[in-house]
């Protein structure tokens, strides 16, 4: 059967198969893009920084299992930003925050020191459309995303983050 069908193919002058890649938020899906305010204004795309493996994070200033994890992840963006992944180079962090106030946002990106560049809310707190999109309902949350941007791991903390993202090396 499987000769039949490829020997049609190629007598209709289709030489490959390409599927598709479902948008969505499950492992195995291509990001769903996102684009929101930075706290200085300007929005930024998620796909901006597609090419690289982006870690996707919901958090809060609010939120104290968020802050506990901030080191863990300041600690993995030195360590990975500028390593070369079988399919993309460099790693990333966009910071979705649901905030209902810019100041304390503001405020604890400095405090805690999250020196990446892409930090986004839309400073609606749980009704944020971003968390909307991704069906987040507990923080914090992420969503590990390859140089392909496709989803290929969720919801890591510390060392598990650090170890898929070795998977991922070249």
């Amino acid at each position: 059967m499987k000769k039949i069908f490829f020997t049609l193919l190629v007598l209709l002058g289709l030489n490959s198969i390409s599927f598709a890649q479902s948008e969505g938020t499950e492992v195995g899906n291509k990001f769903v893009d996102l684009k929101y305010a930075n706290p200085e204004g300007k929005e930024i795309a998620l796909s901006s920084i597609k090419g690289k493996v982006v870690l996707l994070d919901f958090w809060a200033s609010w939120c104290g299992p968020c802050r506990m994890e901030n080191p863990n992840l300041i600690k993995t963006y030195a360590t990975f930003k500028n390593s070369k992944f079988k399919n993309a180079k460099g790693f990333e962090i966009y910071s979705v925050s649901l905030d209902k106030n810019k100041e304390p946002w503001v405020a604890a990106i400095a405090k805690d020191k999250l020196v990446w560049e892409n930090h986004v809310s839309d400073l609606k707190g749980w009704y944020s459309s971003a968390a909307a999109a991704y069906g987040v309902s507990f923080i914090p949350q992420n969503f590990l995303i390859d140089g392909n941007g496709i989803i290929v791991a969720k919801n890591l903390r510390g060392e598990d983050l650090d170890n898929e993202l070795k998977k991922l090396l070249k």
